[in-house]
Parts: C-alpha cells; sequence; structure tokens
C-alpha cells in the first residue's frame, strides 16, 4: 500500500522543502545536532540555537571535550538537559572508538548513548545515504490517517510495524530524502489537532482517513497519566549587587544545573523569613512577587515567589548558596527555563529570550 506513496512524495519534497540550516551541510555531526534538537522543540525554535551550538562547538571533538557547564549553558532554554549530556557521551565514544568520524553503520549509531532508532534513521540516510526510516510523531501521524489506523501510536509494536512497512518501500538511491520528506508532511501539511491541509497534501489521493472523512479523529494516543503538582517558593536573594544561585543534586530533575533557591510548599513571607533565619541569613527586606508555574513532562510546579533583600555579613555563602554578581550569571551559569519568571527580578534573562534581546538593542 505504501509504494504508491515514494513518487508523488519525493516530487513534492523537491519543490516544497524548507530552507533549513541543518540542510546546508548534511554532514553526520551536524544532522545529529538538528535531530536531537528538534525533540519535542519546535523548528523555529531550534535554529538559532543550532546555529549557536555548532558556532561554539563545531565539531565532534569539540563537544566532547567541552566543560558541562559550558555545554549545559548552550543549552540552556532547550530543557531535556539530559540529551544533551547523552551527547556528550555519545561524542567520546566516536571520539575514542571511532577515531573521531562517526560510524557509516545503522546498527553501531544505534548503539551511541542517546540515539535510539529514529535518530539512527535520520543520520544513517541524511548523512549516509543508508536506506533505514526514521518515524518520528510526525511520520506516525502521516502514516496512521494515511491507512486510516486507529492503533495506539504511542506503542512501540504500533511504531516497529510502521518502520517495517517503510523498510520496504524506502528508496535506496534518495533515502535521507524520503525520510525528510515524510516528517516534512507532518510539520506543514498532515498537522496535529484536526488541521491538516489535505488540499495541498500530495498524499490525498490515497488518505483513507480524507475518503472516510476521520482526518480529526487520529492518530490516536493513550491518554497521559495527569501531571503532579509540586508547589514551590522560589528566592530571589540580593544582598547589595549580588545574587544567590545554587548547583542542583547531581541526580533527578534537572541534575546539576543551577537554580535560585526554592523551598517546598507555598510559604508564606513568614516563614520564609524564619526560615532564612536558620540558615544564618539577616533579612532586611521581603517583597512578594507574582505566581508563575512551568510544567515539565511528568510535573508541574506552581510557583509563589519572594524578593528578598539581605544584611551584607562576613560569610554569605552558605545552604549551598553563593553569591555573585546577576550579570555573571546570565552569562556563565546554566539555569533552566522554570526559573525565568523570576530570573527577570535578578535583571537577567535565560535561553533564548536573552539573545533575542541583544538583536534588538543593535
Amino acid at each position: 500500500m505504501l509504494e504508491q506513496i515514494v513518487k508523488p512524495l519525493l516530487s513534492w519534497y523537491d519543490g516544497h522543502a524548507r530552507v533549513l540550516p541543518w540542510r546546508e551541510d548534511t554532514s553526520p555531526y551536524r544532522v545529529w545536532v538538528s535531530e536531537i534538537m528538534l525533540q519535542q522543540t519546535r523548528v523555529e525554535a531550534v535554529k538559532p540555537y543550532f546555529e549557536r551550538f555548532v558556532g561554539a562547538l563545531p565539531d565532534v571533538q569539540a563537544l566532547a571535550a567541552c566543560p558541562e557547564d559550558d555545554l549545559l549553558k548552550l543549552w540552556e532554554g532547550l530543557g531535556y538537559y539530559n540529551r544533551v549530556r547523552n551527547m556528550q557521551k555519545a561524542a567520546r565514544t566516536v571520539v575514542e572508538t571511532y577515531g573521531g568520524e562517526f560510524p557509516a553503520d545503522y546498527g553501531k549509531l544505534l548503539a551511541l548513548p542517546g540515539i535510539g532508532h529514529y535518530t539512527a534513521g535520520a543520520i544513517g540516510s541524511i548523512a549516509f545515504g543508508i536506506p533505514m526510516p526514521a518515524v518520528d510523531g510526525n511520520v506516525l501521524r502521516v502514516l496512521s490517517r494515511f491507512q486510516a489506523s486507529y492503533e495506539d501510536i504511542l506503542k512501540q509494536s504500533v511504531k516497529n510495524k510502521f518502520e517495517q512497512e517503510l523498510q520496504k518501500v524506502i528508496p535506496a538511491e534518495r533515502a535521507g530524502n524520503f525520510n525528510q520528506a515524510l516528517i516534512e508532511i507532518g510539520a506543514i501539511v498532515c498537522v496535529p489537532n484536526g488541521r491538516a491541509k489535505c488540499g495541498e497534501c500530495p498524499l490525498a489521493f490515497g488518505c483513507r482517513a480524507k475518503e472516510l472523512g476521520i482526518v480529526d479523529e487520529l492518530p490516536r494516543k493513550k491518554a497521559k497519566k495527569e501531571r503532579r503538582v509540586e508547589e514551590r517558593t522560589v528566592l530571589v536573594l540580593r544582598e547589595g549587587s549580588r545574587v544567590a544561585i545554587r548547583k542542583r543534586p547531581g541526580k533527578g530533575l534537572l541534575a546539576g544545573l543551577y537554580e535560585l533557591p526554592n523551598l517546598e510548599g507555598a510559604l508564606s513571607d513568614g516563614e520564609v523569613l524564619a526560615r532564612l533565619k536558620d540558615w544564618g541569613l539577616s533579612p532586611l527586606r521581603i517583597l512578594p512577587l507574582a505566581p508563575a508555574k512551568h510544567i515539565f513532562s511528568h510535573v508541574e510546579w506552581r510557583m509563589t515567589g519572594y524578593a528578598v533583600s539581605l544584611e551584607e555579613t562576613e560569610h554569605m555563602d552558605r545552604e549551598g548558596l553563593f553569591f555573585i554578581d546577576a550579570k555573571e550569571t546570565e552569562e556563565k551559569y546554566p539555569i533552566p527555563a522554570a526559573f525565568a519568571a523570576y530570573a527577570r527580578y535578578m535583571d537577567i534573562m535565560l535561553g533564548q529570550e536573552k539573545y533575542e534581546e541583544g538583536k534588538r538593542d543593535v
């Protein structure tokens, strides 16, 4: 059934493929960086991150040698920081095992840290022409609709089935373009939430969902579990021109990143002042800040915030806190976007926001 999509799909791609920075040079390193960044992140948001990342770390050797704080700072704002940590592990393997050259072998690519079937298929097909499928959420949506399949696309067995079907029809001479064309259709034509542009789709001629009028119903996904809600109290602690940050534990949520000090629960100003005094700090003034929230994949933080001015003391660094100039924080220390709402009260910006501000100032 899928054999009929190959020619119209490639013909459409030849005329409609978006101009993207990682398509200008399809070296395996650049393809890999872009594919990891594009996981759960929009294309437009990825573009400036990609340019900065490959500008600072132009090859696998540079990534392998990069200090962790610098690496996480480059990734700041993209989230899912274990992705970039796994990238560095993979880079070190490529340097140590393969002499700094990505292996042109699907199985060896798949064995690298942080690389699954989709990423191995993308690197293999786009950079090396290996005829292996690259099935992501976009592709699953396109195929589910084309075949009018009500199977749950979150099931690994369903994904495996689609991979096997594509394996039979992927053209060996244009494997990379075929995979990118399917992804592109899902990204800009066969879009989610019932907004599919069927009138523009080169696969509409054989699409069973369109024929049956059930495009809006597909693909099917098992309902996700409700996120756990956690109350947090975030503190912007100022001592003169310095602000307090601390490093999170090496394991768990946001592992190894820097954060604004925060406490469990939605605390009152009196409770916050008492806690700070227990830490040996001397609060001068406390001001409530606007509430904020941040959604992770499995948990939602609902945050209460306070700005606290502290009296300068001889030994400010305690409870894992250290006080530094706010601008130094912005430049050197990777702080996750979860704290973006309160970083503004430190007169700093995080991730892409600070680069956009810099462009406006030019």
